[in-house]
């Protein structure tokens, strides 16, 4: 089958109808990622408000009805991040590293600052050759250029650096061989200080090595390096080039909170990592001036407590959470942490949310119930037909899909409707199941080389779809007959669950 494609593209927001295209690579995708989100409208239009006013978020209800998809859409509404957050060496109080937060603008002088000091980097042929040789790229023999970390001469195979300490030396002859291989062993030097005449001036240039390259630091890049090395070292916690949207589902203590890394030399001078080197961000400070997003929210439990102080004050100290390690002793007080957050839960799961994180919540944001049916309108009809498109240009391995494709996942949607949620003039938005309807579709239409998904495609791929409870009362008539024949009589036997319910409900002792 032939198909015309058109010069432009159906918007659902503008209104079409089913009959007007032929395959979904004629639907336009929205680039505004909440109007992505499928019959969600009450979800999306208090989202919109969350992230102009900075608003928290939970979202209730079941799984795979757009919850994740709203959170993470929400995060692309917000203004891009404006503050780095770096850590400071104290040098009066090591174990107590500063915090210092930089604007994009300081953010970007100090890039270009630093990018001065660093030089220039240069191929080691175009390096004066006395330079090349005593950093050891150049072998003196045979002339060879190879890697400074090659201690032979890959050509001649000889020393590559020349032997040091012979000259006015009576036992050279003796001991010339050993200076040699062992100046080669050490692959020669890492920094060559000379002068060179520029603009008709001598200046002192200084050349290092950079992997495989030559990195030269003129008289200017020398004194910005100076400038550099007189202030307290620093690292760099939370970069500004970073994602406004931050997912700490399933989250230890450590990766939520931050940590300082054990360092077996506990920080010394010369042998180990200074303290200030060895703090990580936890998710609450990466999501600084963005969102972060907790679905499966009980399941963090007591560490609730500590997203709502996070919340609260805006700030939250990195400490070493291992009484063991030698981060115990560092901590680093008042880190940012100014984010909106975003929680998602199932209703079971309700009575285990904390009260004030709750209260929290609703006093600076919104709670929603998310929605699992929209009316089966064809305005509804027509966003189904985007959601196809979407999920087949996300997944990037599977066909379009025919219009005639289209209307038999609408049919299985107005089906979960009305089986799942008793709604009878309903469509299903339990969208993480039917977008696996589609890639099973189209995992078919592939197999068979089709150009395009049908609807013979989807109302095979519905069977194909089934989760193992239908899959057992097809073949079994009920889930505990799956289960009772799944079981060998032995099993069945040696089972305390079959005995109670196979003998008197009083006989105790039977059952232990």
């Amino acid at each position: 089958m032939a198909f015309i494609a058109r010069t432009k593209l159906l918007a659902a927001d503008e209104g079409f109808a089913l009959d007007d295209f032929e395959t979904t690579a004629e639907i336009a995708i929205p680039d505004d990622p909440l109007k992505r989100v499928v019959g969600q409208d009450e979800a999306v239009k208090l989202a919109r408000i969350a992230a102009n006013q900075r608003r928290h978020f939970l979202l209730v209800g079941p799984p795979g009805t757009g919850k994740s998809m709203i959170a993470q859409a929400l995060s692309l509404h917000l203004p891009s991040v404006t503050e780095e957050i770096r850590i400071v060496h104290n040098p009066e109080n090591p174990e107590r590293p500063l915090v210092e937060v930089k604007q994009r603008d300081e953010v970007l002088t100090d890039q270009s600052r630093l990018a001065g000091a660093e030089g220039d980097l240069i191929d080691p042929k175009e390096a004066p050759i006395n330079v090349a040789e005593r950093l050891g790229y150049k072998c003196v023999h045979c002339g060879t250029y190879s890697s400074p970390t090659d201690r032979m001469c890959p050509k001649c195979g000889r020393p590559k650096a020349a032997s040091q300490g012979n000259a006015g030396n009576p036992f050279g002859d003796l001991l010339g061989g050993i200076f040699e291989v062992t100046f080669a062993q050490l692959g020669g030097r890492d920094r060559v200080t000379t002068t060179r005449q520029q603009f008709g001036k001598e200046e002192v240039v200084v050349y290092e090595r950079a992997g495989d390259m030559i990195r030269v630091l003129d008289q200017k890049a020398l004194e910005k390096r100076r400038e550099v090395e007189k202030e307290s070292p620093r690292k760099v916690l939370v970069p500004i080039t970073r994602r406004p949207f931050v997912l700490a589902t399933g989250a230890s203590e450590t990766e939520l909170l931050g940590d300082v890394r054990h360092d077996p030399y506990g920080g010394h001078p010369q042998l180990g990592t200074q303290p200030y080197d060895r703090v990580v961000a936890g998710a609450i400070h990466e999501a600084h001036q963005g969102v972060l997003f907790i679905d499966e929210l009980p399941q963090l439990g007591h560490m609730q407590r500590f997203i709502l102080t996070a919340m609260q004050e805006k700030r939250f100290p990195i400490s070493g959470r291992n009484p063991q390690s030698a981060g115990a002793s560092v901590k680093v007080e008042n880190v940012p942490c100014d984010f909106i957050f975003v929680g998602a839960c199932n209703i079971q799961d309700l009575p285990h949310l904390l009260s004030p994180l709750r209260s929290r919540i609703t006093g600076a944001g919104y709670e929603v119930l998310v929605e699992t049916t929209m009316p089966d309108t064809d305005a509804n009809r027509v966003k189904l037909a985007q959601f196809v498109a979407q999920e087949i240009a996300v997944d990037k391995r599977i066909p379009p899909a025919s219009r005639d494709a289209v209307g038999v996942v609408i049919e299985e949607a107005h089906r979960r409707a009305k089986t799942l949620d008793n709604q009878e003039k309903g469509l299903s938005l339990r969208l993480r199941e039917l977008g696996g309807l589609i890639r099973s579709a189209g995992d078919i239409a592939v197999t068979e080389q089709a150009k395009v998904i049908d609807a013979e495609h989807v109302r095979r791929a519905v069977k194909v779809s089934r989760t193992i409870e239908d899959q057992i009362r097809e073949r079994y008539g009920s889930y505990s007959a799956g289960v009772g024949t799944d079981m060998s009589s032995s099993q069945r036997e040696a089972s305390p669950y079959h005995y109670w319910n196979e003998h008197k409900a009083d006989d105790v002792q039977g059952y232990q």
